[in-house]
């Protein structure tokens, strides 16, 4: 217990001595998330192999994506890079991404934050209250290109939605998740991907359940400055609200599509994949 508070107290002043010192730059990180697809025995299933290959390499190219981070001490703006629309998976299947973010932005110095998302084609602007982050400190390290980076860990409650075959319809159930970080205090700012902040360091790698985030390459002080700005479009709404609203859309569009695979009396896929992208 001696060492892990030394080993804490170290990587505060380490912070406090470099908090005069302006850090900005622009890290790169690459997303992956790993998946299984439910199987459908049905004898009217449309979904045969060669149709499910295609469906499995498309979605896997539907997460594997390159998002930047600009950052500075105090101010961060983490978005996804420019790529091609994502595929079709055919008529079968219904894939239905819940959460992720298309652009966020934090102020630690203002405890704020503001992402912009949008759902089934209306934007919506978030602006909410930075909220206080569990994370565990272990003492472990590994080295992630030249950085020498700690590790952290928090558990949290994840919504999840199974198939009940014997009441033929998707209930809402709960799983525990362990999210595992990898930081380097050799960057003492507080920022990270995604939703994954608030340590003495920058976050360089991330395991999320499924979810795998990895920075790949980190500019310092570029020459050209680093964009921060705050996204204002889309319809300002609290953290909840955009959680009822996403909720709700999630529940029309399983049920339209049961309702469609039901009129036709053919077989099909619905999914919804939880969490970051």
């Amino acid at each position: 217990m001696k060492t892990i508070i030394t080993l804490v107290l170290a990587l505060v002043l380490a912070i406090s001595t470099a908090i005069a010192q302006e850090f900005n730059g622009i890290a790169t990180y690459k997303t992956d998330r790993s998946f299984d697809l439910p199987d459908d025995d049905s004898k009217e299933s449309e979904i045969d192999d060669a149709m499910m290959k295609g469906i499995r390499d498309q979605m896997k190219k539907q997460f594997q994506k390159t998002f930047t981070l600009n950052f500075t001490n105090t101010e961060s703006l983490y978005e996804e890079e420019e790529s091609l629309a994502p595929p079709s998976v055919g008529s079968g299947m219904q894939i239905l991404f819940s959460g992720g973010s298309d652009l966020v932005y934090r102020n630690i110095k203002e405890k704020t934050y503001a992402q912009a998302s949008e759902i089934m084609g209306k934007e919506f602007l978030i602006e909410d209250a930075i909220k206080d982050q569990d994370w565990v400190l272990v003492k472990e390290t590994k080295n992630i290109g030249q950085h020498v980076c700690f590790k952290a860990t928090k558990t949290k409650t994840q919504k999840d939605r199974v198939f009940n075959e014997e009441k033929g319809a998707y209930e809402d159930s709960e799983k525990e998740v362990t999210t595992t970080v990898w930081y380097t205090p050799s960057i003492p700012i507080q920022h990270g991907p995604d939703d994954y902040y608030g340590l003495p360091g920058l976050v360089l790698e991330v395991n999320d359940g499924e979810l795998t985030i990895l920075c790949s390459k980190i500019v310092l002080n570029p020459k050209e400055g680093v964009q921060t700005d705050k996204p204002t479009k889309g319809k300002r709404v609290s953290q909840e609200k955009f959680n009822e609203i996403q909720d709700q859309k999630n529940k029309e569009m399983q049920e339209q599509f049961e309702d469609r695979k039901g009129k036709k009396g053919k077989s099909g896929v619905f999914i919804e994949v939880y969490g970051g992208m």
